[in-house]
């Protein structure tokens, strides 16, 4: 990925979603700043070209590299993003569509009270419409993965997301069983833990669309709900 105003610098994508991207960066952005991106992936001829704004700054840490995530608002530039993803090879995201008449319901797996806690709070503000237009979004809780798959498999779920490290079912077991189940493999699933490196690149590779590492941030939880949901 490059950004096409900024000296044409290469950038690594780490996730891409039709309504954003999030960018490993060690260069400065600020909140609210517009940026133009050209993106490139395998089987596409020429760079695709969209314009963002910073939603989130990820600081370098030992970690984690740098990063910024970036908003795509305009509606072509979304269909560009789309059109990424329904080439060969890309993600599961071009196979979902937009809100569902019922609304969205989001499954939280954690077993950290606390957690919970702000997670719960992020979503509740983001249904009431105090962040936005009001959401039509239900949020659900399960403390394990046993419990999890149990959920999934008796309702309907817009959004997962899941701590790794857990007792009875941990999140990877988790996630591996969604992907390999028909009726639930199209779920966008994000991983959110302390876990280092290893930890992120096994999510990945099992499937997870977003890895996020605790301590997440108001913000980071926000701007990810808001962009696998495809919420303006």
């Amino acid at each position: 990925m490059r950004f096409p105003d900024q000296a044409r610098m290469t950038e690594v994508t780490e996730n891409l979603s039709r309504g954003g991207i999030f960018v490993q960066t060690d260069r400065s952005f600020t909140v609210g700043e517009s940026v133009g991106l050209a993106l490139s992936f395998p089987g596409l001829l020429d760079p695709v070209e969209v314009v963002g704004t910073v939603a989130w700054v990820r600081p370098v840490s030992p970690e984690a590299p740098g990063g910024v995530g970036i908003r795509v608002l305009q509606a072509e530039d979304r269909q560009r993003l789309g059109d990424i993803l329904s080439a060969p090879g890309q993600t599961r995201a071009s196979d979902r569509t937009a809100a569902p008449a019922e609304g969205y319901r989001v499954l939280i797996v954690e077993d950290n009270p606390h957690i919970i806690e702000m997670y719960s709070y992020v979503l509740k503000k983001l249904a009431s419409g105090e962040l936005a237009g009001r959401v039509p979004l239900e949020v659900h809780f399960s403390p394990d993965g046993h419990h999890a798959l149990q959920a999934l498999r008796s309702s309907r779920f817009s959004l997962v997301m899941t701590d790794l490290y857990m007792p009875v079912m941990d999140g990877f077991a988790l996630i591996e069983r969604i992907r390999a189940e028909e009726a639930l493999k199209s779920i966008p699933v994000v991983a959110i833990s302390a876990g280092g490196p290893e930890a992120r690149e096994r999510a990945m590779q099992l499937g997870v669309d977003i890895y996020l590492r605790k301590p997440v941030r108001f913000q980071e939880v926000l701007e990810t709900v808001k962009q696998l949901l495809h919420i303006p």
